[in-house]
């Protein structure tokens, strides 16, 4: 529900099922062509201020129109845009700007005191950016293809591939979102950003030196990928309600990604919504402990929405298993300069070192805490927001 007129304190307001009072605070912020939003699934209401509103309509339309002109852009056009991402990504002098923007953004991010795990711009994800890109190039995938058909007397039933449309993406601070959601041009949709605060002066750069050079050189649509630039959460919002998107794609904190899930169901739009990430893994009787040592290091290379985040290991294997995923954890410390911090829950304390404190970062500043805590079975349900330091819970099960 959208609404565009006065409201005063005092005034009630029929949301889904919920019946709302405006308050003073929320009557006085609003200023003339402001939308007020109703989220159904909460009760709640947000203000979208108009000039929100317009700059995120004018995004959208740029897309439409985009990606009307992108059918009749051959798949060839379309490859050569990934692979020229990839170079100028691959390119220093072009990547220097980049990381500059990236490097304001952290410490701006730090000063207020913001986790920057998925906001830093690092070597690794520069070149992961990159064989992303080459990976779409490379992908053998068209826009319009027969899938299947069935046959029968007289007519047949054909299953085709074909766009979706304008696809809508909100993210928080994360850089790499480009080289991931663009893909959505290999199968001729066109997309829409709105991007966290923390991360929005390095998207400007990355769209500035990188996407919108490789549209123009490969031919496509400039407007194939659109940045709506607001730090704002209602310019999400005004996204997300905006009926012409074909799609609408969130990643976030829980909570935020399903209040934008709501807003964009509400409007009538497919959502695609991931909020939380914390994996588990559990290790079985027959686990390969070479695998299993293999598997820790890496699924704790960095901070993102797969990270292991609890490993339960049987107690027949304890005293085996867990001194190795011990070690892993260390190794892919050591990979950011860091010790682990690990969490003991059902009796795992018995298999690793007590007593030992290590640095971790927290918030961007470095505290001292115990490399191994005992924990309670309660904390299992908590997913780990570290920034440095690999941090997980090991718990021992009966079966």
């Amino acid at each position: 529900m959208a609404l565009q007129m006065r409201l005063s304190a005092g005034d009630k307001v029929l949301v889904g099922t919920h019946i709302i009072e405006i308050d003073d605070e929320f009557s006085r912020s609003l200023q003339d062509g402001d939308i007020i939003l109703g989220v159904n699934s909460t009760g709640s209401l947000k203000r979208i201020p108009s000039a929100t509103k317009d700059l995120v309509t004018r995004a959208v339309s740029q897309a439409v129109s985009a990606f009307d002109h992108l059918a009749s852009c051959s798949d060839e056009a379309v490859n050569t845009f990934f692979d020229e991402a990839a170079s100028l990504m691959s390119k220093d002098d072009v990547f220097d700007g980049i990381a500059q923007a990236n490097s304001e953004d952290v410490s701006i991010a730090r000063g207020r005191g913001r986790s920057t795990t998925r906001l830093v711009l690092t070597s690794k994800m520069r070149s992961d950016m990159v064989a992303a890109f080459r990976m779409w190039r490379d992908l053998n995938l068209s826009r319009e293809e027969k899938l299947s058909e069935v046959v029968h007397d007289g007519w047949v039933v054909e299953q085709w591939r074909s766009p979706l449309g304008v696809i809508g993406f909100v993210f928080e601070g994360r850089p790499n979102v480009f080289a991931d959601a663009t893909g959505v041009l290999k199968t001729g949709n066109t997309a829409v950003f709105r991007i966290g605060s923390d991360a929005l002066g390095t998207a400007n750069a990355i769209m500035h030196y990188v996407i919108q050079p490789a549209l123009s050189k490969a031919g496509l649509p400039t407007d194939s990928v659109v940045l709506i630039n607001s730090p704002e959460h209602a310019a999400g919002w005004s996204l997300f309600s905006d009926t012409r998107l074909a799609l609408a794609v969130a990643r976030g904190s829980g909570s935020a990604v399903a209040e934008l899930g709501s807003i964009a169901q509400q409007s009538g739009i497919a959502v695609s919504l991931h909020g939380t990430g914390g994996a588990w893994m559990i290790v079985g009787e027959a686990c390969d402990a070479e695998r299993l040592s293999l598997l820790v290091e890496h699924s704790l290379d960095r901070k993102v929405c797969n990270t292991l985040n609890t490993i339960c290991v049987l107690s027949a294997r304890a005293a085996e298993l867990i001194p190795i995923v011990y070690e892993s954890a260390r190794r892919a410390g050591r990979t950011r300069g860091h010790a682990p911090r690990i969490h003991a829950v059902g009796g795992s304390h018995a298999f690793l070192p007590l007593g030992e404190t290590v640095s971790v970062v927290r918030e961007g500043r470095t505290v001292s805490e115990p490399l191994v805590s005992i924990s309670e079975p309660d904390t299992l349900g908590v997913e780990f927001e570290w920034e440095e330091n690999p941090e997980f819970s090991i718990v021992v099960v009966e079966n």
